[in-house]
This record gives C-alpha cells, sequence and structure tokens, in this order.
C-alpha cells in the first residue's frame, strides 16, 4: 500500500513539474500570434486574430533561418575544439607526472571562476587589433576558451577515477599515447564528454553579449543578435521577438530529446565499473 501511494505521489509530481515546464513555452507560442496589444492586455488568453505574419517577419526582418544556422555552427566548432583540446589538457594532467602539474590544473580551476564579462574591454581591444571583429573564428576562441576551464576540471575528474589497468593493458598491446587517449580513454570517457559538450553547444547558440559587440554584420548575426532587429529607441515588435524565441528553442529541444540520457549518465558517473 506504500509503495502505491509512493508511486502515485510520485506521478503526481512529475505531472505538475511536466506542466510548469511546457506552460512557458505554450504562453511563447501564443504571444507569437498576437500584436502588441493582445499580448499586454491577455498573455495567457487565446488570440482573437492568429498572426501568422510574425513568424514571416521573423524569417524576412531578421532572417532568424540564416541566424539559427550561424548560431548552431558557433556551437559546432566551439564544442569540437572545447572537447579535443580539454581531453589532451586532461589526459596530460589525469595520466602524466611533472613538475608544476598542481599549479597549472589550480590556474584551470581559476579560469572557471573568472566572470564572462569583466573581459568584455580587453576582447573588443583585442578583437580590433588582431581584426577579429565580424569574424567567426576570433567568436569561437572566445566561447572556447570560457569553456574550456570548466571542461579540463569535468574530464581530468573523470579520468582520475578511470583504472589506470586499462593504461597498463593497451600500453602492452602497443599503444601510444594518442593511440591511448583516443581509442581507449576517450570512449570510456564518452558520458562526461557529451555532458561538457552539450554545455558548451549551448553557451555557443545562445550568448549574446560579445555576438552583440563583435557582429555588426546581420549576415552573420546569431540567433539571440537576431531578435534585437525587432528592438527600437520607443517600441518593441513582441509577436515577432516571441516567433523567433520560439526558432531559438527548436534545436534546443530536440538536442535535448537525443541527448538527455547522455547528459543524465555524466552528471551522475562517478566512475567506471568493469
Amino acid at each position: 500500500m506504500k509503495s502505491k501511494v509512493g508511486k502515485l505521489c510520485c506521478y503526481v509530481f512529475a505531472i505538475i513539474w511536466g506542466l510548469i515546464t511546457i506552460f512557458p513555452l505554450y504562453i511563447t507560442f501564443l504571444s507569437s500570434v498576437k500584436d502588441n496589444q493582445g499580448i499586454n492586455l491577455g498573455m495567457f488568453k487565446l488570440p482573437v486574430k492568429w498572426l501568422w505574419s510574425n513568424y514571416t517577419a521573423a524569417f524576412n526582418s531578421a532572417h532568424i533561418g540564416q541566424a539559427v544556422i550561424n548560431s548552431i555552427s558557433l556551437g559546432i566548432m566551439s564544442t569540437v575544439i572545447v572537447t579535443a583540446v580539454g581531453m589532451l589538457a586532461a589526459y596530460v594532467l589525469s595520466r602524466k607526472r611533472f613538475k608544476l602539474k598542481s599549479i597549472i590544473y589550480s590556474l584551470f580551476l581559476v579560469g572557471v571562476m573568472v566572470p564572462v564579462h569583466c573581459t568584455i574591454i580587453p576582447i573588443s581591444s583585442l578583437a580590433t587589433g588582431i581584426g577579429g571583429r565580424n569574424s567567426y573564428w576570433f567568436l569561437t576562441l572566445v566561447y572556447a576558451a570560457f569553456n574550456l576551464s570548466q571542461a579540463i576540471f569535468l574530464f581530468t575528474g573523470y579520468l582520475n577515477e578511470v583504472n589506470k589497468e586499462l593504461d597498463e593493458a593497451a600500453i602492452i598491446d602497443g599503444c601510444n599515447d594518442f593511440q591511448l587517449l583516443f581509442r581507449v580513454l576517450t570512449p570510456v570517457s564518452l558520458p562526461i564528454i557529451s555532458t561538457q559538450a552539450i554545455l558548451t553547444f549551448v553557451y555557443g547558440y545562445g550568448e549574446l553579449i560579445f555576438a552583440m559587440i563583435l557582429l555588426s554584420d546581420e549576415r552573420k548575426y546569431t540567433i539571440s543578435r537576431a531578435m534585437l532587429s525587432f528592438s527600437g529607441g520607443y517600441q518593441q515588435q513582441l509577436g515577432p521577438i516571441f516567433a523567433c524565441i520560439i526558432f531559438a528553442v527548436l534545436p534546443m529541444i530536440i538536442l535535448y530529446v537525443l541527448f538527455h540520457e547522455k547528459v543524465q549518465s555524466g552528471m551522475l558517473s562517478g566512475a567506471v565499473k568493469g
């Protein structure tokens, strides 16, 4: 009896939590087919007139389709860099012994605590000095730099828990360092790699501040920067902005549906069980 009551409580809680999670998306969709007056006077009401033209405006004025592609490209490029460099650094910090190892690791941990926005002025000056404005390569390096410390921290902690007998067996079979890392340790570390990859992708996909500062070419706008096309000095077109939000969250929903199990397993994994 107690078991049935417990399961019933879990189901009720899950349903309530699901409704709380879906409700903002539902309100966003309703707002995306209204005008400013309809949103301000009754955000929770069904629209009197369904303004599907807001989606047309999102494509024509904000070029939201191109912006989504740009954001996805930045997210993928920064994720590849963070994953590759992070695993290389984590392998050295986890498996090699050398002087200043603890100091180098501590410096990476300090990088996790650096506030992103306190670097706006130096990064902007650097971009001007080396021609990094309106350049995806520079913006990708910025995104990678701010995610690399966290990646090294997570990867190193995970590799420290991997049994080093795997290394010895691989070395006996003739593996060098690169083969050991990419053929043996990387497959074992897929849960934490997937977790960090998704976190990095989400950051690169939705980041706004550096995109505003470093991008002025409308053809290169990211999704968050493109939304500002409907904001003026005295008025905002709320309907098209909500339409842009709908387009922006769809890739994130798809990403979560495909990889949520990897994220959960990566968060919960602390060791490898043979």
